[in-house]
């Protein structure tokens, strides 16, 4: 067979062939590139969480939120002042019966003020006489059968009552210093300061004669 020469033209087409075929190869083995999908969605779906968990600590500060202290403060109302003397006036009821050797009878006070004043529990009571209040015998036992049952209110003009028994001086006759009296002193419950209530009756001078039992102020 003849031996063939290949011209320098067929030489360089040759080159060019391999050279194409080695590019076409190294391009078809090459990774391919994350799709533009995926990363939008991740980008896009980040942000709305955030966005949501951030929103939710605000709601529950704006629900917790304490209401003004100012609209709960209660007002103290005013307190009844405490019956004294200087706001009464004082007479004795004599419709109260009669017992074995005494009588009952009911010793009124009336708020004379303009203002409510309160009076709770016995009152102090003693017979007075010689024209200038000198206290004659024993002052007024508690009766513990009567006991206090509250505060009474007395609004102005109106009256509370006490029990007052009063046992006959002349049931112990003259060994007991018997005297007459002019009425009665009266310090109301609590007070400092007494009234003087006229109502004539027969005294004993001697302290060891109770002649009175005083109970605790109801209202009248």
């Amino acid at each position: 067979m003849p031996h063939l020469n290949s011209s320098p033209r067929q030489r360089n087409l040759l080159v060019v062939g391999v050279a194409l075929l080695g590019t076409l190869a190294l391009a078809s083995c090459a990774p391919s590139s994350p799709t533009a999908s995926s990363s939008d969605t991740a980008s896009s779906t980040s942000p709305e969480s955030t966005s949501t968990e951030s929103s939710t600590p605000s709601q529950s500060t704006s629900t917790s939120t304490p209401t003004s202290s100012g609209s709960m403060t209660p007002s103290n109302p005013t307190t009844p002042v405490l019956c004294t003397a200087a706001l009464l006036s004082g007479s004795i009821d004599e419709s109260g019966g009669a017992g074995a050797g005494s009588i009952y009878l009911k010793l009124v006070v009336k708020n004379k003020s303009a203002k409510p004043c309160t009076i709770n529990g016995y009152p102090g009571v003693s017979l007075v006489g010689n024209n200038n209040g000198t206290q004659l015998g024993a002052a007024a036992d508690r009766d513990p059968a009567d006991p206090s049952q509250g505060a009474v209110l007395l609004a102005p003009g109106a009256s509370a009552a006490a029990q007052l028994q009063y046992t006959h001086a002349e049931n112990y006759g003259a060994s007991c210093g018997l005297s007459s009296a002019d009425g009665f002193r009266v310090y109301p419950p609590s007070a400092t300061d007494a009234l003087y209530i006229a109502h004539p009756l027969k005294a004993c001078t001697q302290k060891d004669v109770v002649l009175l039992h005083i109970g605790t102020f109801k209202k009248a």
